[in-house]
């Protein structure tokens, strides 16, 4: 096994680690890709965190990959005249779009389009599935307009402005607000590299986020509403990466189903041969607390042995104590599970197979002789990143070097799994060149010293993207 970690680490940043030394903490514990939360902070804010990554990638040498995650809309209640109210099982409770404060007995739900869909014996989840109510009714009020009357299940006490799910139900609103709009314009303008687009519901949501991108940056479709699972071979096809986001995810479905669908969601996003992330509540007991809970750990572990591309801090990192010991315990815990001989064994046996073309088929080989010529890395030389992503879906056990001309090319590949993407603007025209060239690299990464084999892909001619047609075994000299 190498002493490479494959599986990569994306940590968000925000007051506690928003600064040039907090983000340089993060790097030296292991943080491989960064998230910005565009629910939070001004434009400015996110500007300035871009600018000093860039930065420490010309002090550290490594391109990190930049995600923009999109607020997308947030389906909140009203306010209550007194702040609160109490609730009980039984109790009836009703939902209208009359601005009004609302009382113990109605509330205002500011979304009249989802007044319209809500049907008898639907559910209505509220401040993160606390609070649980069943429709029993619905009507017309000239004051109040269209509302709905529910019962509710669970729950005893509900504040002004709390978060609205609505599972088993496709909602009529775009997951694009104009807000996310201006956001992501923003985004592309700082020079992001991944668009994380939330509240996808269907494949047409998918279409108009890549309509707007306009193949400036990469698009991560987040997994967090019941309707995008229906769905879900499409939405991948559409996607370049996914993020499998479990917090609003889990309040919409059973908890019981939340790990099959996980291993349900890596392992066909793998099978397309595109990212995927794993993310929310990882280590979410870190936010106050120098270690983690045991059942912390263990989901971590759990993911990775999901084989996922990577895995994912949010407030962990952003406003939590520990932030850079946060990065650490995942870097720990990932390094031990790929060290597990299960997990060579796990990896190995959900292999996908060869689609039936000559790249598809070059980097599959390319697999099975680096296990078998005991290679210490598989090298590719790639335009678009295709051929790169062809040997991660192999989850090989040795790292693969990426190089490629394009910069930011290889900062999208980063956060693929044990992919380490290097700008090599340098090319020449025969074989011989770029296997020593390739060598050199490796050194320089740390990956090889002299006498080491590596196995190297390329297509001839080079820099011709789509073209990967020849495998060379070759040695560091």
């Amino acid at each position: 096994m190498s002493p490479v970690r494959k599986t990569k680490i994306v940590a968000t940043l925000g007051p506690a680690s928003g600064t040039r030394e907090g983000i340089g903490a993060l790097i030296k514990a292991g943080a491989n890709v960064f998230r910005l939360n565009f629910s939070h902070g001004s434009h400015d804010d996110h500007r300035a965190l871009v600018k000093i990554i860039r930065e420490l990638e010309k002090e550290t040498g490594i391109l990190f990959p930049i995600i923009a995650d999109m607020q997308g809309p947030k389906l909140r209640i009203g306010e209550f005249e007194a702040g609160s109210i109490t609730l009980s099982a039984g109790q009836i409770l009703r939902f209208d779009s009359n601005p009004a404060p609302g009382t113990e007995s109605r509330i205002c739900l500011p979304h009249p389009e989802i007044l319209t869909v809500l049907e008898e014996g639907s559910l209505i989840f509220l401040d993160d599935g606390k609070v649980r109510a069943r429709i029993i009714g619905k009507g017309h009020d000239e004051v109040a307009g269209d509302y709905v009357d529910a019962e509710i299940k669970a729950g005893s006490h509900l504040s002004n402005r709390k978060g609205l799910n609505v599972p088993g139900v496709v909602i009529p609103i775009p997951a694009l607000t104009d807000k996310d709009k201006r956001d992501l314009e923003a985004a592309l303008a700082m020079g992001v590299d991944w668009i994380a687009q939330s509240f996808v519901q269907t494949p047409e949501d998918v279409e108009m986020a890549r309509n707007l991108i306009k193949g400036r940056a990469a698009l991560m479709v987040k997994l967090e509403k019941p309707s995008a699972l229906e769905r879900i071979d499409e939405i991948i096809a559409l996607a370049d990466g996914v993020m499998l986001a479990r917090g609003d995810l889990g309040v919409e479905i059973p908890p019981e189903n939340v790990p099959s669908v996980q291993k349900r969601i890596v392992r066909a996003v793998r099978e397309a041969g595109k990212p995927v992330v794993v993310a929310t509540q990882m280590l979410e007991s870190m936010i106050e607390n120098a270690r983690p809970t045991r059942a912390e750990a263990s989901d971590v572990a759990t993911a990775v042995y999901d084989g996922a591309d990577a895995v994912m801090l949010s407030a962990e990192t952003a406003s939590g104590r520990y932030p850079d010991k946060a990065v650490e315990m995942m870097d720990k815990i990932a390094r031990r599970t790929e060290e597990d001989d299960s997990y060579i064994q796990i990896m190995d046996a959900a292999r996908p197979d060869a689609v039936g073309n000559i790249s598809d088929a070059i980097t599959t080989a390319a697999y099975y002789v680096a296990h078998d010529v005991e290679a210490v890395a598989i090298v590719t030389y790639t335009m678009s990143g295709s051929t790169a992503l062809r040997i991660a879906r192999q989850r090989p056990e040795v790292p693969i070097l990426c190089l490629t001309p394009d910069k930011d090319v290889a900062r999208r590949l980063n956060l693929s799994y044990g992919v380490r993407a290097v700008y090599a603007p340098e090319t020449t025209e025969d074989f011989t060149g770029p296997a020593r060239h390739a060598g050199d690299f490796l050194k320089a990464q740390g990956l090889a010293q002299n006498g080491d084999v590596f196995i190297m892909t390329a297509g001839m001619p080079f820099a011709t993207p789509g073209s990967t047609n020849i495998l060379r075994v070759a040695e560091v000299e």
